[in-house]
């Protein structure tokens, strides 16, 4: 099996017919991200909250 790194896309375009990439651009792609990024939001709120909620002492 031969390794293309050359070929490798970090993006495809939905015209493309190239097999080596991570992400195709499309409507779920982008759902999907949506939803992470404010999975991350929420956590990192927690997170500050609960530092700040809770006392060390």
């Amino acid at each position: 099996m031969k390794n293309d790194k050359e070929n490798f896309e970090f993006v495809k375009e939905s015209e493309d017919t190239n097999r080596n990439y991570i992400f195709q651009k499309d409507g779920i792609t982008k759902k999907v991200a949506l939803v992470v990024g404010m999975f991350l939001v929420v956590l990192v709120v927690a997170v500050v909250l609960s530092g700040v909620l809770v006392d060390f002492r």
